[in-house]
């Protein structure tokens, strides 16, 4: 384990933090504005015209990073404000530091004051219009890939200072998920979800967020009706499943290309419902996918492949997204698959070796030539700082447990000796 570099690491990164600010470029940030918009629109919509139109954004996403800078402003993004939250709680439990219990505390206040306006319940999404293949989302329109993250970080924090508000702002949310987004029964077991309140798309990441989210609600507000939802949501999660072990993007019949975090994020849910209710079909369909997963979606160096295979033009070599999910994925599965203790640290060394630049920040891709160098807090870099905090609790949690146990041996040597 390499905890003291992780830890250095994590401390220059709160530094860079600190100085560059919660707000930043986006992954988006080229098709967010209205000229970006327009493109994004042609290429789904006319996809020879559109194919020119998007062609300079594609260009600079691939030769000249910076130029995001030139089509958006920057921007607040709630799921990185949860993942920043969720870092911090877990670099305070990691080393008692009050400053991070604070800090995680602080990107919760700004949760609560960032959700979507115009809902009863608690929600987030984007603060840009998002064009996407079936229509324009408004900013400020719940996503159920980014309402979970949000709970899990107030969840996370409940759970170590319990307080009123946190525990109001839970239920809500989960109310949120629980009716504002909408089931679509596919089969007798199993439904789809919604990405958005006013949507029907079958993308298998959201049904996967749902049924964990629900799942997790259920335990924690001891209500069963929660996961008679999330049992259906999951069923469609499993049946999505690939004879290759695989899961696609999406049940639609166009976007059925398989990618690293998606997989990823499809995979978390699954062990995360596996922790809390000991349904053997999510550890089965794990072990199916692991194979997949190890196989397909890592390059011969062993750091993560974007895509099992790309559905169009690639520009990058390697993503942080990926390798900040990887970590996340392995650190909570390696007890039950050993084969990812190996992944997880050449992935790690990779990360400390390539991808952390001067200033404490991450590099966002490897490019086909050269660097994306542009700091995207969504995109990255709260995501690999959370993933890292988790590593290094999980370190100093296992480095206490050996010790107790250590000394609970010498206490019962003393005890036969006595």
């Amino acid at each position: 384990m390499q905890t003291n570099e992780i830890k250095k690491v994590l401390e220059t990164f709160t530094d860079w933090l600190d100085s560059f600010g919660e707000v930043s470029r986006d992954h988006q940030s080229f098709y967010a504005g209205p000229i970006g918009r327009r493109a994004k629109s042609l290429y789904y919509n006319h996809k020879a015209i559109g194919t020119l139109a998007v062609a300079p954004m594609v260009l600079s996403e691939a030769l000249f990073p910076s130029a995001r800078k030139l089509f958006y402003h920057r921007i607040r993004l709630p799921i990185a404000d949860a993942h920043y939250a969720m870092g911090f709680a877990y670099l305070y439990e990691a080393t008692g530091n009050e400053l991070f219990l604070e800090k995680a505390t602080h990107f919760l206040d700004v949760l609560q004051k960032t959700r979507c306006p115009g809902f009863k319940e608690y929600s987030w999404g984007y603060p840009f219009d998002w064009v996407t293949r079936n229509g324009v989302i408004p900013a400020g329109t719940p996503l159920i890939t980014t309402t979970p993250y949000v709970f899990e970080a107030f969840l996370q924090m409940e759970q170590k200072q319990s307080h009123l508000k946190w525990h109001r702002i839970l239920e809500s949310i989960a109310h949120h998920v629980r009716d504002d987004i909408k089931d679509f029964r596919l089969s007798e077991t199993a439904s789809t979800c919604s990405y958005t309140p006013f949507d029907k798309v079958g993308v298998v990441n959201a049904s996967a967020y749902r049924a964990f989210t629900l799942t997790s609600a259920a335990k924690f507000l001891g209500n069963e009706h929660f996961l008679e939802i999330a049992q259906r949501n999951l069923n469609f999660v499993l049946e999505s499943q690939n004879a290759d072990g695989s899961w696609p993007y999406a049940v639609d019949g166009k976007r059925d290309f398989v990618d690293h975090f998606h997989t990823c994020f499809v995979m978390k849910a699954l062990a995360k419902i596996y922790f809390l209710t000991g349904n053997d079909e999510c550890i089965k369909a794990l072990a199916r996918g692991m194979d997949f997963y190890l196989e397909k979606l890592f390059s011969e160096d062993g750091m993560p492949r974007p895509f099992a295979r790309a559905p169009r033009l690639t520009v990058y070599r390697h993503e942080l997204y990926d390798s900040a999910e990887c970590v996340n994925l392995c650190l909570l599965l390696k007890n039950y698959f050993p084969q990812l203790e190996q992944t997880l640290e050449t992935v790690i060394s990779g990360i400390l070796k390539n991808w952390v630049k001067p200033d404490g920040s991450f590099r966002s891709r490897q490019l086909m030539f050269g660097w994306d160098n542009v700091p995207m807090h969504r995109w990255g870099q709260s995501q690999m700082f959370r993933s890292l905090a988790f590593y290094l609790c999980e370190a100093r949690s296992a480095i206490t447990k050996n010790h107790d146990n250590l000394n609970s041996k010498f206490y019962v040597r003393d005890l036969r000796a006595a």
